[in-house]
């Protein structure tokens, strides 16, 4: 038999003989695995536990483990990706994606490492290293566009991004959100004193609603006593013509939140953040709503894709 065979050979012995129930110990997991060095299953339960495939419980001495998403029926596709090996694993370590990112932090690494780390498992013929590179070549042009993309299309690009690939990689996307995000409220202790102001901060605090969203959304910025941004909080989506703002939806969360005064935000899907006629009427009545509650409406600002401009400047 050759060494792929054999070691396939010794991989189905293992799987095949892991406790199918929910959940199961370590000892169990040797013992059901008898003739098997100890050493072997511990190192598969470590890769199944990497790939997502079953969860670490209880103390590292006596750990149990517990099967997660399709359980023991992932097994098959995850062996083909495991025996299929992967560049990235036959470098030396030094060289390799992960233990750079370690070493020297993850600013060192060129994009397609970047994909590379998060896709994780190569499949038969394609490693890791090779999917990031297809990604991006795909990508590197237009990341904007990343989390719209689908786990089809995506699959489309690199036979490597399975599901767990894809999950991997929209959190990844998500959390480089959240924290821009996170960025941009704290930078937002600034206070807001007039439109120039307003502007910066909403081309900031919004810019993946300006360059991503296909419909508009109508948003509320939340201001402290010393005009400084507290929170933000989504009012309505569709055309302020189709789907008209109420000033009861809009101060509810600004009433809610103890607002000392308020930004509304919204975008142009079209790009151009010249505001229309509409937007001018809405932002008075909502001016007018504001003034009855003692919650002014400091601006309105308009986001385009590369722009954005405000209602009471544009006056």
């Amino acid at each position: 038999m050759s060494e792929t065979g054999s070691r396939r050979a010794r991989y189905e012995r293992v799987l095949e003989a892991l406790p199918r129930h929910d959940e199961f110990s370590l000892d169990a997991a040797k013992a059901a695995c008898d003739g098997e060095r100890s050493a072997f299953v511990s190192r598969v339960l470590g890769r199944l536990e990497e790939a997502g495939l079953v969860e670490r419980l209880g103390p590292r001495t006596r750990p149990r483990f517990r099967w997660l998403g399709r359980g023991p029926d992932g097994l098959a596709d995850w062996l083909e990706g495991e025996l299929a090996g992967s560049p990235v694993k036959r470098s030396p370590a030094g060289d390799r994606p992960r233990e750079r990112l370690l070493r020297q932090g993850a600013g060192a690494l060129r994009l397609a490492e970047l994909f590379a780390v998060l896709v994780r498992s190569g499949r038969p013929g394609e490693s890791a290293l090779d999917a990031g590179e297809k990604l991006a070549a795909a990508y590197g042009e237009r990341l904007a566009e990343l989390p719209e993309a689908g786990k089809g299309e995506l699959a489309g690009v690199s036979a490597a991004v399975r599901d767990a690939a894809y999950c991997q990689l929209m959190a990844g996307v998500e959390l480089g959100r959240r924290v821009a995000a996170a960025d941009a409220a704290r930078e937002g202790a600034t206070p807001i004193r007039g439109s120039a102001d307003a502007l910066r901060y909403a081309r900031r605090a919004f810019q993946r609603l300006a360059r991503e969203s296909r419909q508009e959304s109508f948003h509320l910025v939340i201001l402290d006593t010393k005009h400084r941004p507290t929170g933000h909080a989504q009012v309505s989506v569709g055309s302020l013509a189709e789907a008209p703002v109420h000033p009861r939806e809009v101060f509810r969360p600004a009433v809610r939140d103890a607002a000392a005064a308020v930004i509304l935000v919204h975008n142009h899907p079209s790009g151009d953040p010249t505001p229309s006629a509409e937007d001018d009427a809405v932002t008075q009545r909502l001016e007018e709503a504001g003034r009855i509650l003692g919650i002014p409406v400091l601006d309105h600002i308009v986001l385009g894709h590369d722009r954005a401009a405000s209602v009471r400047e544009h006056r």
